[in-house]
């Protein structure tokens, strides 16, 4: 009959280590990680999931709302990839081609007013 394998109780530095790896692979942190109680590797990996799970619990996840404004289906209008490039559109003042339209050319009398003497000249 095979012999049982006992595990031996951990100390000192070794038990420091085995306290850290076993936080880490539940998700906490190496500060959390010297609150885990036990004396072999399967017992702090218990200990740590189960205070994983008391910590998730206590704290859930905020459901308010986001900061940045509405997002998908909530925007305005059907919440698709084209409304929302429509929208861009309409924003930005550009056409359906998603160009600028023509700026209209400003008309003068084509003289250059700062070639022209200013009020301290006098009528030459």
């Amino acid at each position: 009959m095979p012999e049982e394998i006992t595990p031996q109780p951990l100390s000192g530095p070794v038990l420091e280590l085995a306290k850290v790896r076993a936080a880490l692979a539940a998700g906490l942190t190496v500060e959390q990680a010297v609150r885990l109680q036990g004396a072999d590797e399967a017992a702090l990996t218990a200990d740590a999931l189960s205070f994983a799970a008391e910590i998730s619990a206590a704290n859930p996840a905020p459901q308010g709302p986001r900061s940045g404004g509405a997002r998908g289906p909530d925007v305005q209008g059907s919440g698709t990839v084209g409304h929302g490039a429509e929208r861009y559109r309409q924003r930005a003042g550009l056409d359906a081609d998603g160009k600028r339209p023509p700026v209209p050319q400003r008309t003068g009398d084509g003289r250059n007013p700062y070639a022209e003497p200013s009020y301290t000249w006098s009528n030459r």
